[in-house]
């Protein structure tokens, strides 16, 4: 057999091994023969590399390395959904289809919690992937989705067709990949959808293909002439991609509430995050007819679920100390999986939360994520309670220096007053290297503790002096070279950001990020600031005297004032260039965010917004001049549009910061 030949016939083989493996999950061969065949395909290519294809099996291990994401448009905007949260909303949505059209039964699927894309290819072959970005103009993650085995490189069809879903990562991977990332001191991922969208925006395909990635294709944008959507789902399953087989043609509403009651309780076992129902009209002919709105199309809706509530032993109740050295008791629980995370620890605020809740050790507490992202313990099940447990009762001594607590009369949070106290310094340290402060990076909380418990910081002026370490830190556990080099190169770059994020990173009490640009634009240098009396601060807008009292009180320090001194003299810039502005499109506009941006994050998006005259809130109401939505938009968007202010998408917001 001629070699070209072989070398097709190897692809084709491998191509529908990896099909009914990971498409179909039914392997025909054993693994072993699978990596006999892959083996002979590498030879191959090695020794003819003149035939190999763009799009052989052998591109899915990675290797591509990308300087940046290039911008893609969509040639069909890649529109959102509009949201429905009981069965009352979609009720109304059924009454709004009908009174368009007659004909209509419903097609239901369930929504991947994961990041969507389309795909497109040329004759039957991969081409090309882009992200959804703002709807119109998407990044180009070509390289990285190549390495998705549940994508194929090649379809049944020689046709050019695009196909649109959802790349998310499956519970199991992500347990994994959080496992590997805590032994290596690493953050790990807060749920399987973060840990998705960072691995497919990885610049290096490598990594991408080391995460375990999957796909659900539910969208077919070409002019074959489908009539229904079970009908194109159906088609794209028979084309070779991955279509998740729970979807249900319901003939009417009711039908529709049924399935979503019955997923609802089926979603905990599932081995995939969703997080709701999409509901679409399942005669494509009458889409048009239907019709959209400027941002989704009015014949499918998506059903949200509810904070997801689970039950579970509560184990202690420890006490944490925070920079400021306040107390903040925590809940150790029986580890629990909430919404794709392994809960074992949830806040519980103060002592009045608890005592209100008469929450006690070893009774049986119910959990959610608060605003689907924050654990918290909002309630105990006294039915289960043993009549034996005891009251809470609030330390009165710092769990970690012994010092005693405070708690002033119009607070509810105690506090260690102790300024030497070690969890306050760590705390503080690891607050002062955070994003919106100093933004060092590569210093997480591991290598903070760390660098602490070895000696090496007991300061913040200390982080600047590490280089003088360089040889001890690479011997230090799960270091190294190139660990230690970045660290170093990150902590030389944090010298040049402005005075309100190291304002910010000093953890003066009540000074948040926005009241430290504040304070910066009045007063502009750091000595100003440190001179500045309690009547010049408290006349400082929005700072007030629990403000002005804290930062007069701290820069009185001797200690203080030395610790800027020095830090000054290792080169910290402590810069601050106050720029007017006098016209633009945020100039004096109250401006709110929502969904999720592509190019900026909301902290990004929000900094820029502020240093062009604009004053971001984070809810919607009536004083509201702009609402910035990204994808993912929910009911503040809906807000929005029901009171007539003007929203715009990420296209739009960075056409108005380049102007």
């Amino acid at each position: 057999m001629e070699i070209k030949e072989r070398y097709m016939n190897l692809i084709k083989e491998i191509e529908l091994c990896n099909y009914q493996y990971y498409t179909l999950d039914n392997p025909t061969i054993s693994d072993y023969e699978y990596d006999r065949l892959m083996k002979e395909l590498i030879e191959i290519e090695e020794k003819y590399p003149e035939i190999k294809i763009n799009n052989s099996p052998t591109s899915r291990i990675g290797g591509k390395v990308l300087d940046k994401f290039n911008k893609v448009r969509h040639e069909k905007p890649m529109m959102s959904l509009a949201n429905a949260f009981n069965n009352e909303d979609l009720y109304k949505f059924d009454e709004r289809i009908k009174k368009e059209v007659d004909d209509v039964s419903y097609t239901c699927e369930l929504k991947i919690d994961g990041l969507s894309v389309s795909i497109k290819y040329d004759n039957g072959h991969y081409v090309s992937a882009a992200t959804r970005g703002d709807g119109v103009i998407g990044e180009d993650i070509t390289e990285n989705v190549k390495t998705i085995k549940s994508v194929p490189m090649i379809i049944k069809d020689e046709k050019s067709v695009e196909v649109r879903g959802e790349i998310y990562m499956p519970k199991k991977s992500f347990l994994a990949l959080n496992e590997e990332r805590i032994e290596a001191f690493e953050e790990p991922f807060a749920n399987p959808r973060n840990a998705a969208a960072g691995s497919i925006r990885q610049l290096d395909s490598r990594i991408t293909a080391k995460r375990n990635l999957d796909t659900f294709i539910y969208t077919l944008v070409s002019d074959d002439d489908f009539n229904l959507q079970e009908d194109a789902l159906n088609h794209m399953r028979d084309l070779g991609f991955k279509v998740n087989n729970l979807y249900r043609h319901c003939k009417n509403i009711e039908e529709v509430i049924s399935y979503i009651e019955e997923q609802t309780l089926n979603r905990d076992s599932l081995p995939y995050d969703i997080d709701g129902i999409v509901i679409k009209v399942n005669e494509l002919y009458n889409y048009e007819k239907i019709g959209y709105t400027a941002k989704y199309p009015k014949w499918a809706i998506a059903y949200k679920f509810p904070p997801v509530s689970v039950e579970t032993k509560l184990k202690d109740i420890i006490f944490q100390v925070g920079r400021t050295g306040n107390i903040t008791p925590v809940a150790v629980l029986d580890s629990v999986l909430v919404q794709g995370s392994v809960i074992s620890r949830a806040t519980l605020h103060n002592e009045d939360y608890i005592k209100s809740r008469d929450i006690r050790v070893g009774d049986i507490v119910k959990l959610r994520k608060a605003g689907d992202v924050i654990p918290e313990v909002y309630e105990v099940n006294f039915s289960k309670r043993n009549g034996d447990l005891k009251p809470f009762s609030m330390i009165d001594r710092c769990p970690k220096c012994g010092s005693l607590l405070v708690r002033k009369e119009d607070e509810a949070d105690y506090y260690c007053l102790n300024l030497s106290c070690e969890e306050r310094i760590v705390n503080g340290l690891i607050h002062f290297v955070s994003r919106k402060a100093m933004n060092i990076d590569t210093l997480g909380d591991k290598i903070i503790i760390q660098l602490y418990e070895n000696g090496f910081v007991k300061d913040i002026r200390d982080l600047y002096k590490l280089y003088q370490y360089r040889d001890e830190l690479i011997n230090l556990d799960r270091m190294g070279v190139k660990k230690v080099e970045n660290i170093l190169e990150s902590i030389e770059i944090s010298k040049n950001r402005p005075l309100d994020c190291f304002l910010f990173g000093l953890g003066i009490r009540h000074v948040g990020s926005k009241v430290s640009k504040i304070i910066c634009d009045s007063l502009l240098t750091i000595e100003n600031i440190m001179n500045a009396s309690f009547d010049e601060l408290n006349c400082i807008s929005d700072c007030g005297e629990a403000i002005a009292l804290s930062v007069s009180e701290y820069f009185k320090d001797e200690k203080n004032r030395e610790m800027i001194s020095e830090l000054q003299s290792l080169g910290v810039k402590m810069d601050y260039n106050k720029v007017t502005i006098t016209e633009g499109p945020f100039l004096d506009k109250i401006v709110v965010l929502t969904g999720n941006l592509e190019r900026y994050t909301r902290d990004e998006a929000k900094s820029i917004i502020e240093s062009l005259g604009g004053n971001c809130t984070s809810s919607v109401s009536k004083k509201t001049d702009l609402v910035l939505a990204g994808s993912k938009a929910g009911s503040k968007l809906d807000k929005a549009l029901a009171l007539g202010i003007r929203v715009i998408n990420e296209e739009e917001f960075i056409k108005l910061i380049g102007e």
